[in-house]
């Protein structure tokens, strides 16, 4: 809560916790008193037996009352830091910012937003991440205010099976057997044919499946056409909808089914034991927003650099999207090996390779939250953070791609601790609550919706006057 009233619910906090000191230590002096006046009472003049029992007794009620009143006002103090850390994180988050740099660049994405309203054209948005992406908390905020403005899609691309465990999508439901093999995740790095979201699935024996539950208008499976490579058979609600073969040139494969109305159970089923290698499922409508998440735990945007340039360049060429989101950024910062110009090199290839395959796509560079190490000396702030944004911000202007400012959003260096005692922010203090991420999801989106009012109020202005307009 901004201004006097955020200072006012701190004073109103501290002020507590002080009377709360002040009452524990006066009660403690009273008791202190109390036994003492006992014992020179005790001492001048012997009680009876019961009447020692019944002043022990009154003096222990005495004592449970105090700490117990003493300890109902310990408990009340967290509570109202907690609302109050709430209440300014809440304000501070829906206040209006200007939080993107370079928000030109979102032109693009902005007109195909519009001309989507009128020719029903799918709008196809991807989001690269890493376990702030991976979770889908964020994401599907993202998913379900822009599918709620401007139409469902459908899920989208969604990676084959359950590949590690963590993974989930809220709006697409997958499993897999056991003898599939994951490759792509941070510990499992091999030839980078991982496809559109940068983790595969490989099996080399006969009866392994993949199955998936979703409905849309088309169904495509994806996967690795490569030689030697085996054969599939697809089920849908368990009939036979065709089989095909994996066998042939390296590169980027897809099978298209177009089902009846209506969620389907579909199964994929190996027919050999040669190696068939899987991307994942596109499931989707032929209009309206998909938002994709392609997160993996632990990711650094230099992971994407090592995938196969041709593989994934065909993935996101299928996608056509017309917004590419990429989160990275959390674990450059605290990695010891982190290098500025790497990290530099890294953003500019992924990037040229994304303009490559999509070229009428907008990009848009998310920074990292604010963090803290935990160490036995306290909190640290991640030691490359101050670096890692600012390389963003500058690889944003010069490949004329957008940048949204996570930390600076948020509150700026430190806010992470107030986040905490919202309970916006794990005890970490790097991941959000799932609380806290929808709070993330809504703002970008109410910031980026901002700065599409601009552009449609630009947009008009030529139209009606058919001279160029300033502003944007």
């Amino acid at each position: 809560m901004p201004g006097k009233a955020a200072a006012l619910i701190r004073s109103l906090a501290i002020l507590l916790s002080l009377s709360v000191v002040s009452y524990a230590s006066a009660a403690a002096r009273k008791h202190t008193a109390r036994k003492g006046a006992a014992k020179k009472k005790a001492a001048s003049k012997p009680a009876s037996k019961h009447t020692a029992r019944r002043s022990a007794a009154k003096r222990g009620t005495s004592t449970r009352a105090s700490r117990s009143r003493a300890s109902r006002r310990y408990r009340a103090a967290p509570v109202v830091f907690h609302q109050a850390a709430l209440q300014e994180v809440t304000a501070d988050m829906r206040a209006p910012s200007d939080s993107f740099v370079n928000a030109r660049a979102l032109v693009p994405f902005f007109e195909q937003l519009y001309r989507s309203s009128e020719d029903k054209t799918p709008i196809h948005i991807l989001q690269y991440g890493d376990s702030h992406t991976a979770s889908d908390d964020w994401a599907n905020a993202m998913r379900q205010n822009l599918q709620a403005k401007f139409g469902t899609g459908g899920p989208g691309f969604a990676l084959a099976g359950r590949p590690f465990r963590g993974y989930r999508r809220f709006d697409f439901s997958g499993n897999n057997s056991a003898g599939w093999v994951t490759d792509g995740t941070v510990g499992r790095q091999t030839d980078g044919r991982y496809g559109l979201g940068g983790v595969s699935l490989t099996a080399n024996a006969a009866g392994e499946t993949v199955t998936a539950d979703t409905e849309g208008d088309v169904l495509k499976l994806c996967y690795l056409q490569q030689p030697g490579g085996g054969g599939l058979e697809i089920e849908e609600d368990g009939v036979s909808i065709g089989t095909l073969s994996t066998d042939g040139e390296l590169e980027a494969g897809f099978f298209t089914h177009r089902p009846t109305p209506g969620p389907h159970h579909y199964v994929v089923r190996t027919l050999s034991s040669d190696p068939v290698r899987l991307f994942g499922w596109i499931s989707e409508r032929d209009t309206g927003v998909t938002y994709e998440t392609l997160g993996i735990n632990g990711a650094q945007a230099s992971m994407l650099a090592a995938w196969d340039a041709n593989i994934l360049q065909a993935a996101v060429a299928e996608r056509d999207p017309a917004l590419i989101v990429m989160a990275y950024g959390t674990n450059e910062a605290l990695s010891p090996n982190w290098d500025p110009v790497e990290y530099e090199k890294a953003l500019r290839t992924v990037i040229g390779r994304f303009r490559a395959a999509a070229p009428a796509a907008t990009i848009v560079l998310v920074g990292p939250p604010d963090c803290f190490l935990r160490t036995r000396h306290g909190l640290r702030i991640f030691p490359h953070m101050e670096d890692v944004i600012r390389v963003e911000k500058t690889v944003a202007r010069e490949t004329n791609s957008a940048f949204w400012d996570w930390r600076g959003r948020m509150g700026g260096p430190g806010s992470k601790k107030l986040w905490v005692s919202a309970g916006l922010s794990q005890g970490d203090y790097v991941h959000l609550t799932p609380s806290g991420y929808q709070m993330l999801g809504n703002t970008l989106f109410a910031d980026l919706m901002e700065e599409y009012q601009r552009f449609l109020s630009v947009r008009i202005a030529e139209l009606t006057t058919g001279v160029a307009a300033a502003g944007f």
